[in-house]
């Protein structure tokens, strides 16, 4: 375990609500202080690797709230938060569009096709 650096690249995952999906964000270490790591998007942490009780991983805290936390990146995060967002992509397009009857018979008969019917 040990502090950031500069050029350092974290994340941090939230949701809002059990039935809400993941929402990642990423950002990088810009600048230290004595006790504090800020990342580009003004996020300041705490700079002490702390182990999370849930899920044994190691955190970085917000300064102002020790029960958030932001990770290192990792080639496994990049690709859950690559799916969670087509997901959520996949989700609002069909909750902000409404299909006319033409566009309607084209997706059942392309279920049918498929089978899934």
């Amino acid at each position: 375990m040990e502090d950031l650096k500069v050029g350092d690249k974290l994340y941090n995952v939230s949701q809002n609500g059990f039935g809400d999906f993941y929402r990642y964000s990423f950002s990088e270490v810009v600048r230290l202080t004595k006790t504090l790591a800020i990342l580009d998007n003004g996020v300041r942490l705490r700079n002490k690797p702390v182990k999370s009780l849930i899920n044994d991983e190691i955190g970085y805290s917000l300064a102002t709230n020790r029960w958030v936390y932001w990770h290192i990146v990792s080639d496994e995060i990049l690709r859950r938060a690559e799916k969670e967002n087509e997901v959520i992509a996949i989700h609002d397009w069909f909750r902000d569009r409404s299909f006319n009857f033409l566009e309607k018979t084209m997706i059942y008969n392309l279920f049918k096709e498929k089978g899934i019917l």
